[in-house]
């Protein structure tokens, strides 16, 4: 398989064409009536330039056909491109099928009939048209501001799509989006707080109850709903788990909110916005994934998609699944998202609710009202817990259902740093990797039963660092650092400090620190943490 930079893409968008003689330019072949279809009954949203797949071998809606009629004799050659191929911070665009023939001018198709390895998500097929003479003409597209878009035909591989809103409290019901063409699905509830029996691989979630059937032939065609009341669950993230018979699977993330802010003392804000921002579904069926990481055309998503991977947040099993597990056996926790602290009117209201709030993830997109709300709830004595790195980094404005990035909070006067105690200072997406050197002199209650001593080394981290800055709150303590992780300078340093009216604030420094917790060191370091912030 041949991978390409987006880059390359972009340029195949020029038509080429060769000098005929006499100074006459004889146009290269053309593709007229181009379209695609998948033999079966389309599925709401299809068009003549997209067409879903369901690759499942049950002779329903498993391949891809285009048509087209050529205008001179050529070789068409079909490219199928995977447009999401986000790595090391930069996205490539990577060929995975190809096959090439040769046509007289007149009425054809080729035909993709993708394994069921494939990944779900939307696909471009660039047709590149040469004939005799070496003429070229290339069918793809890449949507940027400015370019000329040369439309090619996109498959959408379908297994099973789940979208549910991002939070409920008890008493609510839940209408839960479901695309398939499976004829009959299982349905499941996973918590990480009252859940039973074996945890489901992908979540390290367990179900709560036995599964539901439902029978799904009459919405084969186009999404369906699933109503689901939430019972007086306790507050925790949840996921919707559905499956077939075939071993397709979907999930969709949901968090039950308390009754009432304040119903516990302690709150953990999910990332929401944040994964969000790292969700690479392609909603408008364009080919491309709807996210800045995918192409730096975007400026808006929208936050209603379902997640790509199987409906699951962006690597939540790598980063985010142990401390889900960690914080559910702390006890009587409310458990937020990034929209709900929208709705809460200022920082005294929060204050007044909670006594610690913990961001166990990378809670690197923050609007003026969040942000604004927790300068204001540190000011007041409130304590906060950032348990991963690069947090409060991005200023984002909601309209609707679209978040849209606006600006880097230092870069607007705000440092994060004057909040958190750190700030991001560089990335390495897990190349390389240390332990954090403990510096137990200034706060020797964080390492106590550790074992570790200053100049001990535990866990491994990196991907994304922080760092103290001019703006770090004086008297802030370093409590371990990964002296020159990612080049000269750029060190990774976890820190505490605390305020005259009373707040005390940990920030990790590293973003996979929280993935750590089932290390017994880490582990303890974490319950002593806890203990402090949260007394009053």
């Amino acid at each position: 398989m041949a991978t390409r930079a987006a880059l390359v893409v972009l340029l195949a968008l020029s038509l080429a064409a060769v000098a005929a003689p006499a100074g006459r330019v004889d146009p290269a072949p053309k593709l007229l009536d181009l379209q695609v279809s998948n033999g079966s009954t389309p599925f709401a949203g299809d068009r003549r330039l997209l067409t879903t797949v369901s690759p499942n071998a049950d002779g329903f809606r498993d391949r891809a056909i285009v048509g087209f009629r050529l205008t001179l004799s050529a070789t068409v050659e079909l490219d199928v491109l995977q447009t999401v191929n986000v790595k090391r911070g930069k996205n490539t665009v990577q060929t995975i099928s190809s096959q090439r023939q040769a046509f007289s001018a007149g009425r054809h198709r080729l035909v993709w009939t993708p394994d069921r390895s494939v990944r779900s998500g939307t696909y471009v097929l660039e047709l590149t048209v040469t004939d005799a003479e070496g003429r070229r003409r290339i069918y793809n597209d890449f949507p940027l501001a400015g370019r000329v878009r040369v439309r090619a035909p996109v498959v959408r591989i379908q297994r099973i799509d789940v979208s549910i809103g991002p939070r409920y409290a008890p008493g609510q019901t839940a209408v839960v989006s479901v695309a398939t063409d499976a004829r009959s699905l299982n349905v499941d509830i996973l918590s990480f707080r009252n859940g039973r029996g074996a945890a489901d691989p992908k979540t390290n979630a367990s179900p709560i109850a036995p599964s539901a059937a439902l029978v799904w032939r009459g919405h084969r065609n186009a999404p369906g709903s699933v109503r689901i009341r939430i019972g007086d669950w306790p507050s925790g993230l949840y996921f919707v788990r559905i499956t077939s018979r075939d071993g397709r699977v979907g999930y969709a993330p949901f968090v039950v909110r308390p009754p009432e802010l304040g119903t516990s003392r302690i709150a953990v804000v999910l990332p929401t916005n944040t994964w969000q921002a790292y969700n690479f579904a392609d909603a408008d069926g364009d080919g491309w994934g709807d996210s800045w990481y995918v192409n730096g055309a975007f400026r808006r998503v929208d936050i209603s998609r379902p997640y790509i991977d199987s409906g699951i947040p962006y690597r939540f099993h790598d980063f985010d699944a142990a401390i889900m597990g960690w914080l559910s056996a702390r006890g009587n926790i409310d458990f937020l998202t990034d929209l709900d602290l929208e709705h809460v009117a200022n920082g005294d209201l929060l204050a007044h609710d909670y006594d610690l709030i913990v961001f166990p993830g990378h809670e690197e997109y923050a609007s003026a009202h969040e942000y604004n709300l927790l300068r204001r709830y540190r000011d007041l004595g409130g304590n906060l817990m950032f348990l991963s790195a690069n947090n409060l980094f991005w200023k984002v404005v909601f309209q609707g259902h679209e978040m849209r990035r606006v600006g880097e909070w230092r870069n607007l006067g705000r440092p994060e740093a004057s909040v958190v105690g750190v700030q991001y200072v560089a990335s390495n997406y897990g190349g390389h990797q240390g332990a954090y050197i403990a510096n137990t002199a200034g706060a020797p209650w964080v390492f106590a039963g550790t074992g570790l001593s200053t100049g001990d080394g535990f866990g491994r981290y990196g991907y994304e660092i922080d760092i103290r800055s001019p703006a770090t709150p004086p008297g802030t303590i370093l409590l371990a650092s990964i002296p020159d992780l990612m080049g000269p300078g750029r060190t990774a340093e976890m820190t505490y400090y605390e305020t005259a009216a009373g707040a005390k604030v940990f920030a990790a420094g590293a973003l996979n620190f929280a993935a750590s917790v089932d290390d017994p060191v880490v582990a303890r370091l974490l319950d002593n943490v806890w203990a402090r912030l949260t007394r009053p």
